[in-house]
């Protein structure tokens, strides 16, 4: 059976669960956002491995480029992921890394790009069930209005997150 490797992770907006397998990160989430356990669980079913709380070596490479992120001397991330998705779910995600670091599309925006302009709500769904945090961005995506809505881990996170980005590059 698989492994998946659990960590609790330390940040300026909260402590947050990684999970990882030897792909790559495979969750990356705030512990107080809702449905976390159901959400760990899911992930443990969808790849048929069992959870434990252990190092391991992305997890070193992820705190390092987490800190950096949010010391402001990082833009990118370079720690590898393993998503489960439908491919249209990984399509979204894919398109999610695409959008630069300080700024935002709305999901009316990001339907468009994947070729389906009325997909507007799939797109919404696929973003919400987004297993990684910060590093595949779906904070960067907003209401049509400009409006900061719909983040799991809350929106005066998504809120910092945003911030933090556009003084990074300025």
């Amino acid at each position: 059976m698989e492994i998946i490797y659990q960590k609790t992770i330390h940040t300026p907006l909260g402590e947050m669960i990684a999970c990882a397998v030897e792909q790559g990160i495979c969750l990356l989430e705030f512990t107080d956002r809702k449905n976390i356990e159901k959400q760990i669980r899911f992930l443990s079913k969808a790849i048929k491995a069992e959870i434990i709380e252990q190092e391991h070596p992305h997890f070193e490479q992820l705190e390092a480029e987490l800190k950096d992120y949010f010391e402001g001397k990082r833009s990118t991330f370079e720690v590898p992921l393993y998503t489960t998705g439908t491919v249209f779910q990984e399509q979204v995600w894919q398109l999610l890394r695409e959008i630069p670091m300080g700024e935002t599309r709305t999901y009316k925006q990001q339907s468009e790009f994947l070729g389906n302009p009325k997909a507007i709500r799939a797109v919404g769904t696929a973003n919400g069930i987004n297993k990684i945090a910060i590093l595949i961005p779906c904070h960067r995506v907003i209401g049509s209005n400009g409006e900061l809505v719909g983040y799991a881990g809350g929106i005066w996170r998504k809120q910092k997150l945003l911030e933090l980005e556009k003084a990074i590059l300025f």
